[in-house]
């Protein structure tokens, strides 16, 4: 069986390495500028190749869900590690994220 799921509307942001003080602010524009767009009507961010988030990464994911929520966007992350993922349940925004294990279309497919 073969099953195709075409989601046209959501785009996907893929930032790796350390997301820290030195480079959160061009990860911020980046997501700024991809969720300002308007022929998509969500936005996920792709963690898998995230190794390590501090606490100006996290500013930077939560300005962009600010931005997504005014603009009545969804925005969501998917494939963070476990390194990755203490510091969300730490500060409690594992709560506010839409957070999700693989890339949801994956996981819509594999219930078909």
């Amino acid at each position: 069986m073969q099953s195709t799921l075409v989601h046209s509307t959501t785009t996907v942001v893929q930032p790796s390495g350390h997301i820290n003080l030195n480079n959160a602010e061009i990860l911020k524009q980046q997501l700024k500028e991809t969720v300002s767009l308007k022929e998509y009507s969500s936005l996920l961010v792709d963690m898998s190749r995230v190794e390590s988030l501090d606490s100006h990464g996290l500013m930077a994911l939560v300005s962009t869900l600010t931005l997504a929520q005014r603009m009545n966007k969804q925005f969501g992350l998917f494939g963070i590690s476990p390194s990755v993922r203490i510091v969300f349940e730490l500060t409690q925004l594992d709560r506010v994220f839409d957070i999700f294990d693989r890339h949801p279309a994956d996981l819509e497919v594999a219930a078909a």
